[in-house]
């Protein structure tokens, strides 16, 4: 039986480049929300596929990874060179709150659980290849960096591994980006406001983790400070620097990072 009232899922004749739709109507969202999932070809009678959660960034959607980096064409291509395992794509919307719902709880709905607990919940009922034994792994970009920084270590018995790209540290840089008001986003616990005290919170339960950032993003001393505290509180972590700025140009080159440092951990 399905924990979802309802799900809908993409016509696989009308489907292109083995990307699949699934909308799905959430409680914690109290309605529907989408994801894109890319499922490598060849993988149809395989069993237990590793699943990596990618999180979008601020005015973004379930499409963006996809139709703004190509991030499935370039998976698809690593696969194909042995480069990576056969790894299963999925590409949640945030919920759709404001400019974004920095995937926290607010506003009696909770974005976090939707990505932490019912996103793999439909990938598990809707693919084969997915099940409980899967390893599940996350990352995102800005906000989705924020975001996947913070659920892959409060919820770190369901991921293996997690990755920020350019990533917001704390919920107050969310004013670079968007019109609602720090009040909005306000977190009871302000634990849950920061990047840097949600690690510290799970420190001995922490997946092995990365984020990078460009040289010429807005959020570069933000990452660079993470990345120092981290090292001053023992954190075992990694952190690069590439050149770029905060734009897909940047996040369509260095994913690649991300979804290698996952294949290693596998």
């Amino acid at each position: 039986m399905s924990k979802f009232r309802t799900i809908e899922m993409s016509n696989p004749a009308f489907e292109r480049d083995h990307l699949r739709f699934i909308t799905v109507k959430t409680a914690y969202l109290k309605g529907r929300a989408d994801i894109c999932v890319f499922v490598p070809p060849g993988t149809s009678q395989m069993k237990d596929l590793p699943v990596t959660l990618l999180l979008h960034g601020v005015y973004g959607s379930a499409w963006s990874w996809p139709f703004c980096s190509g991030v499935h064409l370039l998976a698809a291509k690593m696969i194909e060179n042995a480069q990576l395992k056969p790894m299963i794509l999925a590409m949640p919307s945030d919920g759709l709150w404001g400019d974004g719902s920095a995937y926290l709880p607010h506003h009696t709905l909770n974005y976090e659980k939707w990505i932490a607990e019912d996103v793999p919940q439909a990938l598990t009922e809707c693919f084969p290849q997915v099940s409980e034994a899967s390893a599940f792994f996350i990352a995102g970009l800005s906000m989705g960096g924020f975001g996947a920084l913070r659920i892959g270590a409060k919820y770190h018995q369901r991921f293996k591994g997690m990755s920020g790209l350019s990533s917001i540290t704390n919920l107050d840089q969310m004013k670079l980006f968007t019109e609602e008001e720090y009040a909005e986003y306000a977190q009871h616990d302000p634990v849950d406001e920061s990047v840097l005290r949600t690690i510290l919170a799970n420190r001995d339960h922490l997946p092995p983790f990365r984020f990078d950032c460009g040289t010429d993003d807005l959020l570069i001393e933000h990452n660079r400070l993470l990345h120092q505290e981290l090292r001053r509180q023992c954190i075992s972590h990694r952190f690069q620097e590439f050149e770029g700025g905060h734009q897909w140009a940047y996040w369509e080159k260095h994913i690649a990072a991300t979804l290698l440092f996952f294949n290693a951990i596998l």
